[in-house]
């Protein structure tokens, strides 16, 4: 158990802040950010870019405050449900008719490790919590 809590808490730490950063990149650096989401918009409007950057920037936020405040039920809920964001993503880079495999492999491993990880909360947060409480 203690060793699947790591791993756990990694995943998810790395996957809170890992939004965090691509929401400020989409935010501060549209083009740059786009060219690493894997679709290429044909204006100069970055609203795409702006609506995305704030969204990976608040669910960043958002798992990495569940995460350390140890709402791990609240977590696990999150991560299950806000595994739409990485499957919608995963299909609009695949419906865009200039996509490559390669930008396929970030989403498809943002839905497994939310999949994963927000099981994992939700069936040991019980457990986990009851572990933080007798620590404290």
């Amino acid at each position: 158990m203690k060793q699947k809590k790591h791993l756990a808490f990694w995943f998810t730490i790395l996957s809170g802040i890992t939004l965090l950063f691509i929401g400020l990149n989409f935010i501060f650096n549209p083009l740059g950010a786009e060219a690493g989401y894997g679709i290429k918009t044909t204006t100069s409007d970055f609203s795409f870019h702006y609506i995305k950057g704030f969204r990976d920037l608040f669910s960043g936020i958002i798992i990495t405050l569940l995460l350390l405040k140890k709402e791990y039920k609240s977590l696990g809920y999150v991560l299950l449900i806000g595994t739409i964001i990485p499957a919608a993503d995963f299909c609009i880079v695949l419906s865009n008719p200039n996509f490559t495999t390669g930008h396929l492999y970030a989403h498809a491993i943002a839905i497994i490790i939310c999949i994963v990880c927000g099981i994992f909360y939700l069936k040991n947060c019980k457990r986990l919590s009851a572990k933080n409480h007798s620590n404290s």
